[in-house]
């Protein structure tokens, strides 16, 4: 029997689906006929819910088609019927939701950015995705071979969504700018990483007037031949940077496998990613109303929260995990403070005027309204403060540790020493912390002492303790790294040796 509980990921189900030499197959066709089970069981069981069907949409991955039939054994036997909607958007797979596509709840068959033998589930509902403790259920229900008993089967039939969900976009932009083609004119192109986000050429920026010659892999192609179809990659930057500045673009996009998230390049093949990227559109959204709280994850840096101080707003920085940012919002909201946006610098956004769904073609197709409007986007960030050096150092636990625990612990002394010192270290006055601070341990390190910042915290799922390192001075993250060195490297369960590396 698969062993349900290990696939779960987040908010996701994910496993190997192709078997690679070291990664043999997890996600198999018993289990996602098991899962798909086991959601329709959820469904009735958490929701009182027999959908009328269930939608399913993959992206380019080439195990898609093999779990899509499973779904549909899995569901049809359930007697729902099942529409396949074929190569889908993550976002869109929830927002055939919102209308009468037919669809009480829907399947997403992605795994995001991971390597082309990976691949999973996201499961959505009306109300939006599921949640991990929702995952977690369906997998233990899925292991106990639960199902809805049905006499008769349900029946699969093939209808598109994607040319619907991109027509709302181009709409948004023609209400929003009062023109036919307001981006007449303007030179715009498409990274899509052989994933699924290569509709946006044809579907959105075409019939907008927008010129798309110089974009690239729009076909979609599991094995990703081209680089990784990720924001976050510095190769998949470097490869939309450099076609932007070929090409002599005003604008550049980029999404990911999925099109959850998205990254973008301005006009002279600059990136406008991670922190660029949040200033941007906070920038645009408290120039729409000042004062809104903007949430984003905990490693956004000081210049963000200066920039976005200066525009009228608030920065409220959480934790990382998209899931974690959205819900923070929505709380925010419920309590009465205005919070349109929740961003992680993966470049996953979502706004609470588009049912707080992080999409990255609706980011970008919002960017895009401000760049009919005003002709440029960069002058908006143009008084972004950016730190002179940044560095991201990724230590690992030692192999069959409780890292868990021993992570926890770790933070706790950090946190006391920098606060107070210990008896064998006293405390440093040009260290302090950040305060609120809702993830790990942010210290401040004072002018002349690395004059900047830096986050250590537990990784969400590995046995890693990332550190991100900010610094205003030439040299400065050199000396947060040796500092850090000296505070970690008596946690011998740590490797810190490779903080004395940079």
């Amino acid at each position: 029997m698969p062993d349900f509980l290990s696939l779960i990921n987040g908010t996701d189900v994910r496993g190997t689906a192709i078997a690679v030499e070291g990664d043999p197959v997890t996600l198999t066709d018993e289990a996602v006929v098991s899962l798909s089970k086991a959601f329709c069981a959820w469904l009735l069981a958490e929701k009182s819910l027999r959908p009328r069907a269930i939608a399913v949409g993959h992206d380019s991955r080439l195990s898609s088609k093999r779990i899509e039939q499973c779904l549909v054994e899995g569901i049809t036997a359930c007697g729902i019927d099942v529409i396949l909607t074929g190569l889908s958007s993550t976002p869109s797979m929830f927002m055939l939701l919102q209308e009468d596509f037919g669809a009480d709840a829907s399947v997403m068959i992605t795994a995001s950015h991971l390597p082309f033998q990976k691949n999973g589930l996201k499961f959505f509902v009306k109300e939006g995705g599921l949640e991990s403790a929702d995952v977690k259920k369906i997998a233990t229900l899925a292991a106990e071979g639960a199902s809805v008993p049905s006499r008769v089967h349900g029946k699969a039939l093939s209808k598109s969504y994607i040319e619907k969900y991109a027509a709302g976009l181009v709409e948004k932009v023609r209400a929003s700018t009062g023109k036919e083609k307001p981006l007449a004119g303007k030179k715009i192109l498409v990274d899509a990483g052989n994933g699924a986000g290569g509709f946006y050429v044809d579907l959105v920026l075409k019939p907008l007037g927008a010129d798309t010659a110089g974009s690239q892999f729009l076909e979609p192609d599991g094995r990703f031949p081209n680089h990784i179809p990720n924001p976050e990659n510095e190769g998949a930057m470097q490869s939309v940077c450099g076609a932007v500045k070929q090409c002599g673009a005003d604008f550049g996009i980029i999404f990911d496998t999925d099109v959850d998230r998205a990254g973008a390049v301005g006009k002279g093949g600059e990136e406008i990613n991670r922190n660029r990227l949040i200033a941007l559109i906070s920038a645009i959204l408290l120039e729409e109303r000042a004062g809104a709280t903007i949430v984003t994850d905990s490693v956004t840096s000081d210049g963000l929260t200066q920039f976005i101080s200066a525009h009228g707003g608030v920065h409220h920085r959480f934790k990382r995990g998209y899931k974690n940012v959205i819900n923070e919002s929505k709380r925010l909201n419920e309590t009465g403070v205005y919070s349109p946006l929740a961003i992680e610098t993966s470049g996953h956004a979502a706004l609470k005027e588009n049912y707080f769904l992080d999409d990255g073609a609706y980011l970008v197709t919002r960017l895009l309204i401000a760049l009919a409007k005003k002709g440029d986007l960069e002058s908006l960030i143009e008084d972004l403060p950016e730190p002179k050096e940044a560095k991201e150092v990724r230590l690992s636990f030692e192999k069959g540790c409780d890292f868990k625990a021993l992570g926890a612990s770790l933070l706790e002394g950090l946190k006391e020493e920098v606060a107070h010192g210990t008896p064998v270290s006293p405390k440093k006055s040009y260290l302090s912390l950040t305060e609120p601070n809702f993830e790990g341990v942010r210290i401040r390190f004072a002018s002349g002492k690395g004059d900047g910042w830096a986050l250590v915290r537990m990784s969400l799922h590995e046995p890693i303790l990332p550190i991100n390192m900010e610094s205003n001075a030439a040299g400065g993250v050199k000396i947060i790294a040796d500092e850090l060195y000296a505070l970690l490297k008596r946690y011998p369960f740590v490797d810190s040796e490779k903080l004395k590396t940079i």
